[in-house]
């Protein structure tokens, strides 16, 4: 889920290198999920677009579905769809926006989750990465402790379906990006925030949307990571050494 842009998107590139046969999904991108599905078809992969408002549990669960039916199986599930919703304080934060972090953030992945869990437990074989965040430990810069406590609920669930789904053979794991400068971070942060997470950051720079996709690659596949399941990797440049 969630890769019009972004990281899902070069993840989804670099999967069709591989010659994967991809779902891409988009809610309001369309634009950017066709470019992404060429690029996919370009580099050897097969690719089919898919839209949904996965923040609905209804829609999520139907797309899963769907791209199943379409793929003709559901090895990988990667969610990657998320958003903050804007800066603020716990005390500032309105119902809207607390609904709207919990509805894409936590509801998104645990309909979609729960969907291809089904799935996979019927198949005995597949996999499901999901995108959490160096703030899930940290708790986020400035007005992001809401987003924070969102992805501190995806790393908890990552643990949660890898004990219930190893008994049959499904591996269940997390990336946890840090600051990677996508259009996620063109929205909700200035570039004196930006400037200030760089000093945090051991190797000096703000990570790009390339730097996360080797994690991803790593986990979805059985020869690299056959034996590992319920783990968080962390791509930080160093700003989080746990």
């Amino acid at each position: 889920m969630g890769a019009s842009s972004g990281i899902g998107a070069a993840v989804a590139k670099r999967f069709g290198e591989l010659g994967m046969h991809l779902a891409v999904h988009y809610n309001a991108n369309r634009a950017g999920a066709e470019a992404v599905a060429a690029a996919v078809r370009a580099a050897g992969g097969t690719a089919e677009i898919f839209a949904a408002d996965v923040a609905e549990g209804a829609a999520a669960t139907d797309l899963v579905d769907r791209a199943a039916a379409h793929l003709g199986g559901l090895d990988i599930l990667i969610n990657n769809a998320g958003s903050m919703y804007g800066r603020t304080s716990i005390a500032d934060a309105t119902d809207e926006q607390y609904q709207q972090v919990i509805d894409l953030n936590i509801g998104g992945i645990f309909f979609a989750s729960r969907r291809a869990a089904a799935l996979m437990r019927t198949e005995r074989r597949g996999t499901i990465i999901n995108t959490t965040s160096v703030a899930a430990r940290t708790g986020g810069g400035a007005g992001a402790g809401l987003y924070g406590s969102a992805k501190g609920f995806v790393s908890t669930i990552t643990r949660v379906l890898a004990k219930e789904l190893a008994p049959v053979g499904v591996r269940v794991n997390a990336v946890a990006p840090g600051v990677i400068m996508t259009p996620f971070h063109e929205r909700f942060s200035t570039p004196e925030q930006l400037d200030n997470s760089v000093r945090g950051i051991p190797l000096g720079r703000l990570g790009t949307a390339e730097d996360c996709v080797g994690a991803y690659e790593f986990l979805a596949s059985e020869r690299m990571s056959g034996y590992i399941t319920g783990q968080i990797i962390e791509v930080n440049g160093g700003q989080l050494m746990p």
